[in-house]
C-alpha cells in the first residue's frame, strides 16, 4: 500500500496553485519547497489570492476535501463599507458567471469582521486610502467555483481587493507565514 504525503502551505500573493505552467515568468508552488512526485493542490487559489492551500499525493483525500461537505472560509477585504443588505444577498446566494454560464451560488455564511486581520502588507499595493474606505468580511462556502468569492462580492457591489483562505474544514491557516510549508501526517 503506497504511503501518501500531505502538506499545509500558506500560498503567497503572485503564485499559481500549480507545479507546471507553459507561461514564462510565472511563480509556481514548486519554488517554495521540494515536494514529492505526484503532489497535487487540493482546490486552488488564483494568482492574486493568498492563504491556506492543502497539497497531497492522495486523490481520494483531494476528492473528500473538495466535496460540498467541507467548509472553506475566506477573509475578503472589500471596496467600501459593506451593507447588511449586501451580506444578506451573499448569504442567500447570488448569480455569478462560471465558464460563460449563469450560476446561482449556494447559501453561505457571511459576516463583517469587527477588526481587520493582521496579515502583512501585500507586495503590490492595492490602492491609496484616498479612494475611500474598505472593510473585511468572512465568507464560508461549501463549494469552490473559479474566483467565486471575488465574483460574489462584485455581484453585490463590493468588489474584493484582497482575499485570504483562512480555513478548510478544521484546518486553520493560523500563524503560518507566506510561503511557509508544513508536512502533516493526515488531513
Amino acid at each position: 500500500m503506497p504511503t501518501h504525503r500531505h502538506f499545509i502551505i500558506h500560498k503567497p500573493y503572485g503564485y499559481l496553485s500549480q507545479f507546471v505552467c507553459l507561461l514564462k515568468k510565472k511563480k509556481l508552488l514548486g519554488e517554495l519547497h521540494h515536494f514529492p512526485e505526484g503532489i497535487m493542490a487540493i482546490g486552488r487559489l488564483d494568482e492574486d489570492s493568498e492563504g491556506l492551500l492543502l497539497l497531497t499525493t492522495d486523490g481520494r483525500v483531494s476528492e473528500r476535501i473538495r466535496s460540498k461537505t467541507m467548509e472553506k472560509e475566506y477573509y475578503a477585504q472589500v471596496d467600501g463599507l459593506i451593507t447588511e443588505e449586501a451580506m444578506a444577498l451573499l448569504q442567500h446566494g447570488v448569480e455569478i458567471g462560471v465558464r460563460n454560464t449563469k450560476y446561482q451560488t449556494l447559501p453561505c455564511q457571511v459576516f463583517k469582521l469587527e477588526t481587520a486581520p493582521t496579515f502583512p502588507p501585500r507586495i503590490k499595493k492595492l490602492r491609496d486610502d484616498r479612494h475611500g474606505p474598505t472593510c473585511w468580511i468572512s465568507v464560508t462556502l461549501t463549494e469552490g467555483k473559479l474566483r467565486q468569492v471575488r465574483k460574489m462580492t462584485a455581484a453585490v457591489g463590493f468588489p474584493t481587493l484582497r482575499l485570504f483562505r483562512v480555513r478548510i474544514g478544521a484546518i486553520h491557516l493560523g500563524a503560518l507565514l507566506a510561503g511557509e510549508v508544513i508536512e502533516v501526517e493526515q488531513f
